[in-house]
């Protein structure tokens, strides 16, 4: 596993979703909106920073204008570096919004209080408390509606003690300052129900593609099971068959026509040969019993024998021959597929399957010097083309790809033809050197 798998994990269960951490295409969904709901409050509190800082700046307190500006530049500088800081390390993203909204909290109720007794009648503090309504906005966007409501309910305390150690210098009656806290009470609640709606939607969309890879492992399994019993019936039936009549004809050598026991001998041997090929592509025994890395080559073997096929090599110098991994099948369909299309479209004189395996990311990469792809249309749009035209085989295997977590892509190739590149999140099935064992 990864160290960027186990860190993901980690943001699952701290984040509450804790039910879904044996999902590792589920928890990365999760996770991912969770992160992009934190950098939103990120933005937020840059503009939570620009405003302190325009504030103090137009209009200082009269008796602390150094104390007040200089810890508004001091907090805009935090933000910005919690802004970088939340950019480039996924694993700070969490921390960094929990401790961010104490400080908002403390740094909005200083600065208020220091200017209201730094003036007898301070516009400033007015400005200042203004500012707490950004705090459950930017709590509200968080997964945990427990956390924000503790956030906004210590928000709501905060602005009412606030606002009574400012009352002096404004002069307020009660009544007014009751008004406002009502008004951030308000927000609070919002805040409170907003986020335990996004993190309902959050669940819901986790469950049904939870549902949605259940689906599809089944599919896979009923597809596979099938090819096997296709290929069992073929193996004990036509094959056996063509090779019972290969035997028969050799009994007739010598009391028949040798030109037509010859050719008939030729028919029955590309026959089997081709029953055979056949067999080893619907369910390749190689595959369990050899790995990845010989199977493709059996398989670039079998499509490079056919009329017309272009030349076909494998690399697979990075995925060790011993290697076994959950997504072997997977990507063993996928070339299959990508080189039927190759064989039948392509017109291509040379094609090149590559197998890499790297820190539990599984990468088959495959591409040609044929025709390529029309220059006039996008590529999505002829993927759905084909699609609507019955072509569903590449389809379905991206829709598989992307069910496990993976990616599929189709590009041009500068040179002319075609790359296509496979990765899939994929554990090891079978233990190499102690060291490689999970």
């Amino acid at each position: 596993m990864r160290n960027s798998d186990i860190e993901i994990a980690g943001l699952t269960v701290y984040l509450g979703f804790g039910e879904f951490a044996d999902e590792p295409r589920i928890h990365r969904i999760l996770v991912e909106h969770a992160i992009r709901g934190i950098r939103v409050q990120v933005l937020l509190r840059l503009f939570l920073a620009l405003f302190v800082l325009l504030t103090v700046c137009l209009d200082p307190p009269d008796h602390a204008a150094v104390f007040s500006v200089a810890t508004a530049a001091l907090y805009a500088a935090w933000c910005v570096a919690g802004a970088v800081v939340v950019r480039r390390h996924d694993t700070w993203v969490v921390r960094y919004s929990w401790l961010a909204l104490p400080i908002d909290q403390l740094l909005l109720t200083i600065l208020a209080v220091v200017a209201g007794m730094s003036n007898e009648v301070s516009w400033t503090t007015d400005a200042l408390l203004a500012g707490f309504a950004l705090v459950p906005m930017i709590a509200a966007i968080s997964l945990q509606p427990r956390l924000c409501a503790i956030v906004v309910v210590a928000t709501v305390v905060v602005y009412a003690v606030a606002n009574i150690l400012a009352r002096q210098a404004n002069g307020e009656p009660w009544s007014i300052i009751v008004l406002r806290v009502l008004v951030v009470a308000a927000l609070a609640v919002g805040a409170i129900l907003l986020s335990q709606l996004q993190r309902s939607r959050v669940t819901t969309i986790g469950s049904l593609a939870a549902e949605r890879a259940r689906l599809l492992d089944a599919t896979m399994e009923i597809e596979e099971r099938e090819r096997r019993d296709l290929a069992d019936n073929l193996h004990d039936g036509a094959l056996q068959y063509v090779l019972a009549a290969r035997q028969e004809l050799a009994t007739l050598r010598g009391s028949a026509d040798p030109v037509i026991l010859n050719r008939v001998d030729g028919a029955l041997r590309d026959s089997a040969r081709l029953l055979r090929s056949t067999l080893s592509e619907l369910h390749p025994a190689v595959l369990e019993q050899a790995g990845l890395a010989v199977a493709l080559t059996d398989l670039a073997a079998s499509h490079g024998s056919r009329a017309g096929a272009p030349s076909i090599s494998v690399d697979t110098a990075a995925w060790p021959t011993e290697l076994r991994t959950s997504a072997d099948s997977l990507l063993f369909a996928v070339a299959r597929e990508l080189l039927t299309n190759v064989v039948k479209h392509a017109e291509a004189d040379a094609a090149e399957i590559t197998a890499e395996f790297d820190h539990g990311v599984a990468r088959l990469v495959v591409v040609d010097d044929g025709v390529g792809l029309p220059d006039d249309v996008e590529i999505e749009e002829l993927i759905q083309r084909r699609q609507a035209a019955g072509h569903i085989g590449l389809a379905s295997r991206r829709v598989r790809i992307e069910g496990t977590g993976g990616t599929f892509s189709l590009a041009r190739r500068p040179s002319g033809g075609t790359a296509a590149i496979v990765e899939v999140p994929a554990r090891r099935l079978v233990s190499g050197p102690a060291e490689n064992r999970l």
